[in-house]
């Protein structure tokens, strides 16, 4: 044993973790990738692509506590697809494509088959979003993380023709809001979520419950962050949409002002999409708020768009073709003086109903 290995080092596992991955990381390949993994660095080929004045968006994100749930149940194999989920959707709110991505796992021992479980899960991510995986670090920290404990981390790259790039400048008065249906809780709030589930409460997550439609609680809970690629991009480069809001951390409260200027609120019927049955089973076992609720979650929400009225009935018909559920959930129009930048009527929750005006938001 070296002296490496007896400070908790073990770099033929890192040997070992290249060779079980290479599989899952070739499947990743696009137009542009070139190279191979194991160089010092993780290339790509702009000039393939048919982009006359290209403009690079990146974005990084992790996966934060979400990862704990993985942890604790086990399972490894799904919490790559949300750390793509995180960086890809991003980029795509400035109407960029993702060409490719890197990720980063720092873990307390080297693993290789529950490192292999995780990359798996960010290749499948990076082919739902048609990126390429070109790189990445593991990193043995020993004296870091707890042995079973590992962090993850990511980063990608896309391309947007410099005339098709989405700002806030972009959406303009009476642009009807089309919200796309989440996937569940995505990757923000668990801190609150798991705060609920293991402080206040004793939750099993092997419990099976009939509002999750048989599901175990720890399913659900770890539900995939859903990749919009497919859906999304083809309206941006028809010039079907004038802006696009990822919601994330915050919710729509912080989210989805972001998109547009501050000339312009949006008003929002909260009533107008399924609040997913998660975020009514969290809000009664947590006694959370309206506020609560929607300041953390996304509630049933994951990305909205800005769609001029005359474009609408195009935007429907595509996301239908790609089966993808959507509602909508509001228009923007012009912002009186120093009101909000975003109003909202909430549906009800549970026994609680109000009407409500989202926080300021200058």
């Amino acid at each position: 044993m070296s002296r490496y290995q007896e400070a908790g080092v073990d770099i033929h596992a890192g040997y070992e973790l290249v060779n079980k991955i290479k599989k899952d990381v070739k499947s990743t390949q696009r137009m542009g990738t070139t190279g191979n993994i194991g160089s010092f660095g993780g290339t790509f080929d702009l000039s393939v692509l048919n982009v006359k004045e290209p403009v690079l968006v990146s974005g990084t994100d992790g996966v934060g506590t979400k990862l704990l749930i993985a942890q604790k149940m086990d399972k490894h194999d799904t919490i790559g697809i949300d750390c793509v989920a995180m960086c890809v959707n991003d980029i795509l709110a400035q109407g960029a494509e993702p060409l490719y991505f890197l990720d980063y796992i720092a873990t307390g021992k080297n693993d290789p088959d529950k490192i292999a479980q995780i990359v798996a899960g960010v290749a499948e991510g990076c082919r739902q979003a048609g990126t390429a995986l070109i790189g990445g670090e593991t990193a043995e920290m020993p004296d870091m993380y707890a042995k079973d404990e590992y962090d993850l981390a990511g980063f990608s790259s896309g391309v947007v023709e410099k005339s098709k790039l989405l700002t806030d400048a972009n959406p303009q008065e009476n642009d009807i809001l089309v919200g796309l249906a989440s996937s569940g809780i995505h990757s923000n709030g668990f801190s609150l979520v798991r705060q609920i589930l293991f402080k206040d409460n004793k939750i099993d997550l092997s419990e099976k419950r009939e509002e999750f439609g048989g599901k175990t609680i720890g399913e659900v809970i770890l539900e995939p962050t859903k990749i919009y690629i497919d859906s999304i991009l083809p309206l941006v480069k028809e010039n079907l949409v004038n802006g696009i809001a990822h919601i994330t951390g915050g919710g729509l409260i912080e989210n989805l002002p972001r998109m547009f200027a501050d000339d312009l609120t949006a008003e929002i019927d909260a009533s107008s999409w399924k609040v997913l049955p998660i975020f009514e089973y969290l809000k009664k076992i947590g006694n959370l708020s309206q506020d609560d609720c929607y300041e953390t979650f996304n509630m049933g929400i994951g990305m909205v768009l800005a769609v001029s009225e005359d474009k609408l009935e195009s935007v429907k018909k595509l996301l239908s073709d790609k089966n993808e559920d959507f509602y909508i959930i509001g228009n923007l129009r012009k912002r009186k003086g120093n009101e909000e930048k975003i109003h909202c009527t909430l549906r009800s929750i549970g026994d609680e109903s109000s009407n409500f005006c989202f926080r300021k938001w200058n």
